[in-house]
């Protein structure tokens, strides 16, 4: 049932993938200052957007994590921060070449949205080394959640911040005067949806894939556990070959 469910789902995510595609090339008027290049902010923000939230629900299953014991909320959050470090690193570079286009420069020191989401992803960058530096699973998922939990309450904080900063070169396509047209706005919501599906297609896999490796460890324990040890000395006694006499 679950992988029928599982099937179903990554069919709906090709399938919105293909027609927010279709939308970004043939539906989506160009803009008229950045030309093509501006598309790629259907495939930008979406995963800017998903990447940030990922992180904040991360440290909502975290505090699940520590609220009720459950490590099945600890592996959750672990995963979703996974995904949301590698989306991340989509948005680095599709916003690099975004910017190599726009501004001329590969990066802009000055621009607070950049510098700010690459600190986010320096932090999260830590995630892992730190999990994994704790042998004792009971002390590693704890520390993780505290950590998610931490970083999680650091994204909207650091949002706020972005805004009110008065050096800001980036465009503010979300405001009043972002200057999107009916056509983008819709096609921008298909790319998020798509994107969306995406995420959760591949969540749900990684987190199947999981369970099973956990079941697998449990059986293999129980197996280990029903067989004899190799220096394990059999009380039985077992008949002894009578000898026969030599006539």
């Amino acid at each position: 049932m679950y992988a029928a469910r599982l099937r179903v789902l990554g069919i709906t995510a090709i399938a919105a993938t293909i027609a927010a595609g279709l939308m970004i090339f043939r539906y989506a008027p160009q803009e008229a200052d950045q030309g093509l290049i501006q598309k790629i902010f259907y495939l930008h923000v979406p995963m800017a957007i998903l990447a940030l939230g990922g992180y904040v629900a991360a440290a909502l299953m975290a505090a699940k994590h520590l609220r009720s014991g459950d490590r099945v909320w600890d592996i959750r959050s672990y995963i979703t921060i996974h995904l949301s470090l590698i989306l991340s690193v989509a948005v680095l570079v599709t916003g690099s070449v975004w910017a190599r286009a726009s501004w001329g420069h590969w990066w802009v020191w000055n621009e607070p949205m950049l510098v700010s989401f690459l600190i986010v992803f320096l932090l999260y960058a830590t995630y892992q080394p730190l999990r994994f530096s704790i042998s004792d699973p009971e002390r590693q998922s704890r520390y993780a959640s505290v950590f998610a939990i931490v970083g999680g309450g650091f994204i909207p904080l650091n949002f706020i911040a972005v805004r009110m900063a008065q050096a800001y070169t980036h465009p503010r396509v979300f405001s009043a005067g972002g200057g999107m047209s009916g056509q983008m706005w819709l096609t921008f919501l298909v790319s998020l949806v798509a994107m969306t599906l995406i995420l959760a297609t591949l969540w749900n896999i990684e987190m199947a894939a999981k369970r099973d490796a956990q079941r697998l460890r449990r059986a293999r324990r129980a197996a280990a556990a029903r067989e004899p040890s190799p220096g394990a000395v059999s009380h039985s006694r077992t008949p002894q070959p009578r000898s026969v006499p030599m006539s």
